[in-house]
């Protein structure tokens, strides 16, 4: 079929390259740049166009809370800030302009710490840094020999800042200068080798390290003891906070809490922040970070061995160290706060229904903020999330609903935790034990298994001395374990004689039964092998374990007999 020509002789395709060629160049110019404009907005995620439609208002925060919360009806609904709307600020609305830009300046406010070093039980240092409110009246605090003393009740907020970050971090400053203002004196606990601290032992922290948290807290605690104690954390920090909660429960002696942005399920926070290129820059920038924090560190770091093993068992540290597991037995009343455009922390891992479930947790949510960023104003000077965190912690310090610690026994998480909450290098063995790998590094399984097993019944036995920095304390941390280990030997072995007996009346059935209990018998077996101090929780699982055992053989064995006597009960037919 020919192509179609003008009158002059030229083809359709000459025609169009003509018409083309009429158009001014500055026309191309001018929509290669509304081009350009439109993948960028795309991907930097801007949303100032929405915000311009909605009035400039900004984005309803959204609440997430059990209906019958006191905390939610008591507290939450006393802060403004958290019933209204957050507009970012215009030359901000992205959440990737929003973080780059608190990491590179922030505008922190400007004020000066008093340093602490407290020494923890394995011999690492963690600095505290101290603002106090009267400090910010005094003009210099260097020369301010003011402290807190013993029975002072002013309330004081303890500060978990997130990975690779300290208290110089312009997020920080921001919320330590806000609650200093407001009559708290507020200390943020560093991170082992950061703050300008070198490491003294061979631990270092983690996502899902909470040791530290727990010593920390536990000496304000003892130091201050009239003063209620809160506490705030941030990203990776909030993830510690919340774990940390959870694992204590009721024992605790926080009396009030808040997690920023934090990342909740560490697996799904890992994957998604391989999962498009702007993540991806993401990752590596955080990488950048742990490699100086490495390199800082690169002599303690040398000592360590097996990186092979390292990296083969990171899904299951993930799962491990995720505070999304501990959420249900958290019992302090806690202020989660999270952006839905979050660039790090995605929102799909964000637990609704495990906060909603929870009448001690509130979580607010924004549209936007990005990453415990929330810049708000024309000059950026002003995180939102500072400001319903204070007035929360506020409103709770006022109020009647304040945690209260209950004295405990030994608490659950402690009989359970597996070592990989002990430190961020871990290996299995083939009985699926989690283990830390040691300073000097195995050489062969063998000796890895064997070292393993003496630290564990070491452990058994021990006594533990607790430092602080005013007095010593020796708390013994098993008074029999030789005993705890017989009894849940015993333990075991009644469950098995039991089924012994019933083997005898009905063995098919009572085979099957075996069969059905025998994971939870292994279960028992390894618990009682890797802990000997948990009689009682043993007991409780052989109680629980024994009442469908005793069903299911109750409906065997009277079964036949039931139906018998109903049949002979049934009239015959004539």
């Amino acid at each position: 079929m020919e192509a179609a020509v003008s009158s002059d002789g030229e083809s359709a395709g000459e025609l169009v390259l003509r018409a083309v060629a009429l158009v001014p160049w500055t026309r191309y110019a001018l929509a290669a740049l509304a081009l350009a404009a439109a993948l960028l907005y795309r991907f930097l995620e801007l949303h100032f166009l929405g915000d311009l439609l909605r009035g400039l208002r900004g984005g309803r925060v959204a609440l997430t809370f059990h209906p019958e919360s006191q905390v939610y009806h008591r507290v939450v609904s006393k802060c403004r800030s958290l019933h209204g709307r957050y507009l970012a600020t215009p030359w901000l609305a992205s959440p990737h302009l929003q973080t780059l830009f608190l990491s590179i300046s922030g505008r922190p406010p400007s004020f000066t710490y008093r340093r602490q070093l407290y020494t923890v039980r394995d011999g690492g240092t963690i600095a505290l840094d101290w603002l106090l409110a009267s400090d910010l009246e005094a003009a210099d605090v260097e020369s301010c020999d003011e402290s807190i003393s013993r029975d002072d009740s002013a309330p004081l907020l303890v500060v978990i800042p997130g990975l690779t970050s300290d208290s110089s971090a312009a997020y920080v400053k921001h919320l330590v200068f806000s609650m200093a203002s407001k009559g708290w004196n507020v200390v943020v606990s560093n991170h082992r080798g950061l703050g300008g601290i070198s490491m003294t032992s061979d631990c270092f922290y983690n996502a899902g390290w909470t040791e530290d948290m727990r010593e920390v807290v536990n000496f304000l605690h003892q130091k201050y003891p009239e003063a209620p104690l809160f506490t705030v954390g941030t990203s990776i920090g909030a993830n510690i906070v919340v774990k940390y909660l959870g694992e204590e429960g009721e024992s605790t002696p926080v009396a009030g809490a808040a997690s920023i942005c934090s990342p909740w399920d560490l697996l799904v926070t890992n994957r998604f922040i391989s999962r498009k290129l702007v993540q991806r820059l993401y990752d590596r920038a955080l990488a950048i970070g742990l490699k100086g924090y490495a390199k800082l560190h690169q002599p303690v770091l040398a000592r360590l061995a097996n990186w092979e093993a390292i990296t083969s068992t990171v899904d299951t540290f993930y799962r491990k160290c995720s505070s999304a597991n501990y959420i249900g037995n958290v019992s302090v009343p806690l202020l989660c706060i999270s952006a839905l455009d979050d660039p790090l922390c995605t929102r799909e891992a964000i637990p609704w229904d495990e906060c909603r479930a929870n009448k001690n947790i509130v979580l607010a949510t924004t549209p936007n903020g990005g990453h415990l960023a929330f810049f708000e104003g024309l000059t950026a000077g002003r995180l939102w999330w500072v400001r319903p965190v204070s007035e929360f912690l506020c409103a709770l310090r006022d109020s009647s609903y304040m945690h209260r610690q209950k004295a405990q026994e030994h608490g659950l998480h402690s009989s359970l935790e597996s070592s990989i909450d002990k430190t961020p290098y871990v290996n299995f063995m083939e009985d699926g034990m989690v283990a830390a790998v040691t300073n000097d590094g195995p050489d062969k399984d063998d000796s890895l298994h064997s070292q393993i097993v003496s630290e564990i019944e070491l452990n058994d036995g021990m006594v533990a001395i607790q430092q602080n920095e005013h007095t010593g304390e020796i708390q013994n941390e098993s008074d029999s374990g030789v005993g705890d280990k017989n009894n849940s030997e015993g333990n075991v072995a009644s469950v098995q004689g039991h089924e012994g007996n019933h083997k005898q009346r009905e063995e098919p059935e009572a085979n099957n039964i075996r069969d059905a209990i025998a994971p939870v018998r292994r279960s028992i077996h390894q618990i009682t092998r890797s802990q000997g101090k948990s009689v009682w929780l043993l007991a409780y699982i052989a109680v629980v374990t024994s009442w469908p055992l005793l069903g299911a053989l109750g409906y065997f064995l009277f079964r036949k007999r039931f139906s018998n006597s109903m049949l002979a009960k049934k009239p015959k037919k004539l």
